[in-house]
């Protein structure tokens, strides 16, 4: 267990993921000012309700660990980082935002005696996700994008198809916070047939 500063976000970030930040409200200036000056690390967890900007807000408690892997301070105080996330979390407790969010969390990684799915379930989710994806530019839908090789590991794999899918943060965060890769393989691919009906029902229209 660990106190971590906290970065509540309307996104969700997996592990592995990319993560670009426009740093402009003060106590999140503080936040990386006192990541850069010590351990370049902070939490980030999805806004169940409310807004990214004042406070007051909801927020789940599965999130990703994030590490700055580039920062540029612009000149009148703001910043543009570049995070990336590095493994899974799970919020404790909440402290007081004094002055920016802080959490105590613990790393929650998969538990090694969750079984993993077998090959050819692993690699009909990846040729799915990527005949969505292609469904999705014909269509001109958002998505990302998955590159020509998905590790291997589905551990690993199941965050980035989830990263690349064209679905919402809370099936985003559904994945993050499901147990063990096979679960993820099972989540994961409801969500690839209900986007692939939602896309064909867009080309229909």
């Amino acid at each position: 267990m660990s106190r971590s500063p906290m970065f509540p976000l309307g996104s969700v970030l997996l592990p592995g993921g990319v993560l670009p930040l426009h740093i402009f409200e003060p106590r999140y200036r503080q936040l990386v000012a006192d990541c850069l000056a010590g351990t370049p690390e902070f939490g980030v967890v999805l806004i169940e309700r409310g807004s990214e900007v004042g406070g007051g807000d909801v927020r789940t408690d599965v999130g990703t660990l994030a590490r700055i892997v580039g920062a540029q301070e612009l000149g009148d105080g703001r910043w543009q980082l570049v995070a990336v996330g590095t493994r899974r979390l799970r919020v404790l407790r909440w402290f007081d935002d004094d002055p920016y969010p802080l959490a105590e969390v613990e790393d929650w990684d998969d538990d090694p005696s969750s079984p993993l799915p077998d090959g050819e379930a692993y690699a009909t989710l990846v040729a799915g996700a990527r005949d969505v994806l292609a469904l999705a530019a014909r269509a001109r839908v958002a998505a990302g994008e998955l590159g020509e090789s998905v590790a291997d590991d589905p551990r690993l794999g199941t965050y980035e198809v989830a990263a690349a899918l064209p679905i919402g943060p809370l099936d985003r965060q559904r994945v993050l916070a499901t147990e063990g890769a096979a679960a993820r393989v099972a989540l994961l691919g409801e969500l690839i047939a209900d986007a692939r009906l939602l896309i064909e029902a867009t080309l229909d229209g």
